[in-house]
């Protein structure tokens, strides 16, 4: 059937990419966050043409990946500027609608967090910067205070679940950003399970950040679903946590630019399209194939309390 209406897009991070220099010559920076917003704010905010069930513009629900947060804070590689924060000030102007717009000189990353919720449809929507590391969770515990323990939740956030290791906090020394310890300090938790020296290695693991995690799932079962992008796939999963005691449908959106698929066949290149049936307190997960303009696949959820 034809889609009638859009109640709201979700853009889940990278707006921008990193501006590091470019591999093997390195005497090129890929463009700064900038221009990569500038040509975002022609694309979506002002090009996207949907509609909402009202016959007006349909919002635009956006979040920081990765890249976006590190043009801001820095990287233990160079980076050309060193920072930029123009495209994290512009989301956090717009999700969060401060008195005082923030600009690429005034936003503070550890102040400045995109932690917004919506209900629509009798659905409680929570869009987070990066993870649900502990400073979100404490702003969403006072969020769900209002939110009724039968209404279904859903995550929008920017890294899976078990979350990237180098998005952690440095858990040696100053816990700084540094080319030793190569950690990202993104979310507010420590990477205390990097390994016994505390550095990082490529599959260090983050048991102990999903353990806390999952500790908050755990106290809140109508939290039913989490979107995320990061792995630059699409698919849906569920996640177990790492002792495989917790039951969440999961949801991965693919990278037009990196996509694990669609880079090596871009006929592969999908977003998702997401109905809910309110009444039956279903939710139906679809991929529209963006150059066959086509339907692949479809999965159908709960929204009701997870049993574990």
């Amino acid at each position: 059937q034809r889609v009638e209406w859009i109640d709201f897009v979700a853009e889940n991070g990278d707006i921008a990419n990193r501006s590091e220099a470019v591999h093997p010559a390195k005497v090129r920076y890929i463009q700064s966050a900038a221009t990569s917003w500038s040509q975002f704010e022609t694309d979506y905010i002002n090009g996207l043409s949907l509609t909402d069930k009202q016959g007006g513009r349909a919002p635009l629900y956006i979040i920081p990946g990765n890249h976006d947060v590190t043009n801001a804070i820095g990287f233990y590689k160079p980076m050309n500027p060193t920072t930029d924060a123009t495209a994290m000030a512009e989301i956090y102007n717009l999700m969060m609608k401060p008195a005082t717009p923030r600009t690429k000189n005034t936003y503070n990353y550890i102040r400045d967090k995109i932690f917004f919720s919506k209900d629509i449809g009798g659905v409680h929507f929570v869009f987070l910067t990066i993870w649900p590391d502990s400073v979100a969770r404490t702003w969403m515990e006072s969020d769900l205070k209002n939110v009724s323990a039968t209404t279904p939740v859903i995550l929008f956030t920017h890294d899976q679940p078990d979350i990237d290791v180098r998005h952690l906090t440095n858990p040696n020394g100053a816990h700084d950003i540094n080319s030793t310890d190569k950690f990202e300090n993104m979310v507010a938790d420590q990477a205390t399970d990097a390994d016994s020296s505390g550095k990082l290695t490529s599959h260090a693991p983050t048991t102990t950040a999903q353990r806390n995690l999952v500790a908050f799932l755990k106290a809140h079962k109508n939290i039913v679903a989490y979107f995320h992008g990061h792995e630059h796939i699409n698919g849906t999963y569920t996640y177990t946590g790492p002792d495989h005691d917790i039951s969440l449908n999961a949801v991965r959106v693919d990278s037009p630019m990196k996509g694990v698929d669609s880079a090596k066949d871009p006929t592969q290149l999908a977003f998702i399209v997401v109905s809910i049936d309110p009444n039956a307190r279903t939710m139906t997960v679809r991929d529209y194939m963006w150059y066959t303009q086509s339907w692949g696949k479809s999965v159908t959820f709960s929204l009701g309390p997870r049993p574990q």
